[in-house]
C-alpha cells in the first residue's frame, strides 16, 4: 500500500510563513506573556504564597517538641486543645502526629510543621468546601512555622497529597475550629 502523502520536492523551510499563521503565532505569544505576567503578579500581590521561618531540626528533636506540645495541651474527646498559640504537627507513614486539635475561631496560631520520615503533603480544607483547600509540604529535617487564623468554625479535613508509600491513601486527620 502506498502512502497518500506525497514527498516534499522543494525546501519547505524556505517557504515564507503565510500572514494568517503570523497572526495566530502573534496572538499565542501575546497570550503566553499575559498569562506569565498574571502568574507572577498573583504570586507576589495575591497573598497566595505561605511564608514563615524555617529551621533545621532532626526528626527526633521535632518528635520531642510534639510530645511536649501534647503533654501541655488539654486532651479532650475531640482532640488536643493547645495550651498556647503553638500547634505542632508532623507527617509520618501513614498518619499525622499532633492531630486532631481543637482551635478557636478568629485566634491566630503558629503551626509548626515537619515530617518524621519522607516528604508529605498537608492539604487542609473545610468539610463542605473543596475549593477552599490549602496545600503545604512537610519536609523531614525542617520545621516550618506558619501563622494561621481560621475564621469559620467547623471541621477541617487534613490529607496527605504527596504520595508517600503504599499506605498513602489512609493518611487522613482533622482539626476542629470552635467559636
Amino acid at each position: 500500500m502506498s502512502s497518500p502523502l506525497k514527498p516534499q520536492t522543494d525546501n519547505w523551510w524556505d517557504v515564507p510563513v503565510h500572514w494568517d499563521e503570523k497572526v495566530w503565532i502573534g496572538i499565542s505569544v501575546f497570550w503566553a506573556l499575559v498569562l506569565f505576567g498574571w502568574m507572577t503578579a498573583w504570586g507576589s500581590i495575591g497573598n497566595q504564597t505561605q511564608e514563615g521561618p524555617t529551621y533545621q531540626v532532626s526528626p527526633n528533636a521535632f518528635q520531642t517538641k510534639i510530645d511536649s506540645f501534647k503533654a501541655r495541651a488539654e486532651e479532650t474527646d475531640r482532640g488536643f486543645r493547645p495550651a498556647g498559640s503553638d500547634v505542632y504537627i508532623a507527617g509520618m507513614r501513614y498518619g499525622f502526629d499532633g492531630l486532631p486539635v481543637v482551635l478557636k475561631a478568629g485566634k491566630e496560631y503558629d503551626f509548626h510543621l515537619s515530617s518524621y520520615d519522607v516528604q508529605h503533603g498537608f492539604g487542609v480544607r473545610p468539610n463542605d468546601a473543596l475549593s477552599k483547600q490549602m496545600t503545604l509540604q512537610l519536609l523531614p529535617g525542617y520545621e516550618w512555622v506558619l501563622p494561621m487564623t481560621f475564621d469559620e468554625p467547623g471541621t477541617y479535613h487534613v490529607v496527605c497529597n504527596e504520595f508517600c508509600g503504599v499506605g498513602h491513601r489512609t493518611m487522613h486527620a482533622k482539626f476542629i475550629v470552635e467559636k
